[in-house]
C-alpha cells in the first residue's frame, strides 16, 4: 500500500495543476479554453490512454505518482504546440491507439518500470496526443487558453487513474491487484480495436 503522505501530495498537486495552467488564459478566450478542455474528454482513446496513464504511476508509487502524468502533461503541450504551428507529425491516429493498448498492457501485466523508463515512454505517446489536440485548434479559439484546457482535462483524467487505483488498493491485496489488471487488460483490447480501425 502506498504511504498516505505520498498519496495525499500526489492529489494536492493534480488539484493545484489546472489553476497554475488557468492563470495562463487570456480574458475573452473562454471559448477557446472550453474547445481545449473538450477535446481530451470526448474521445474514448484520449479518456482511456489519460485514465491508464494515471492507473500506472499509481501502481509505480513514489515520484512515479506525480513525475509520471506531469511529463504527460508537458510533453503533451509540446506536441500541441507542433499542431498548432502546422509541423506535422507522422501515425498521430495510431500512435493514440498503441498509447492505448501499450498502457493498457502495463497496467494489465503490473509492470514495475523505472521512474525514469515510465516517463520516458508516456512522454512518447504524450507527443501524439497533444499533436491531435493541437491540430483541431477551432480558428477562432485562443492558443494559451485552448492549451490550458486539454492541459488541465488531461491532468484530470490522470487524477481519476491515480483515483482509481486507491480505490481499487483499499479492495483486499489480491482482488485489488485483479480488479486492477482487468482495467488495463479492457483499455489494452480497446486498443486492439482503435488499432485494427485504423488499419
Amino acid at each position: 500500500m502506498k504511504s498516505a503522505s505520498t498519496v495525499r501530495n500526489a492529489a494536492l498537486f493534480v488539484a493545484l495543476f489546472p489553476s497554475v495552467a488557468l492563470a495562463h488564459t487570456g480574458v475573452g478566450e473562454t471559448s477557446g479554453f472550453l474547445h481545449g478542455f473538450a477535446h481530451p474528454v470526448s474521445g474514448l482513446d484520449h479518456v482511456l490512454a489519460m485514465v491508464m496513464v494515471g492507473v500506472f504511476a499509481y501502481q509505480l508509487g513514489s515520484r512515479a505518482l506525480w513525475l509520471v502524468p506531469t511529463t504527460f502533461v508537458l510533453v503533451m503541450a509540446l506536441g500541441g504546440t507542433l499542431g498548432i504551428v502546422g509541423i506535422s507529425v507522422p501515425y498521430v491516429e495510431v500512435g493514440i491507439a498503441l498509447s492505448v493498448l501499450v498502457l493498457g498492457a502495463i497496467v494489465a501485466l503490473g509492470v514495475k518500470a523505472p521512474t525514469a523508463v515510465a516517463m520516458g515512454t508516456v512522454g512518447l505517446f504524450a507527443i501524439f496526443h497533444g499533436h491531435a489536440h493541437g491540430v483541431e485548434m477551432p480558428e477562432d479559439a485562443g492558443g494559451l487558453a485552448y492549451a490550458a484546457g486539454f492541459m488541465i482535462a488531461t491532468g484530470s483524467l490522470h487524477f481519476v487513474g491515480i483515483s482509481i487505483g486507491l480505490v481499487i488498493g483499499k479492495v483486499e491485496e489480491r482482488y485489488g491487484q485483479i480488479a486492477l489488471r482487468s482495467t488495463g487488460a479492457a483499455a489494452a483490447l480497446a486498443g486492439v480495436a482503435l488499432l485494427v480501425g485504423h488499419a
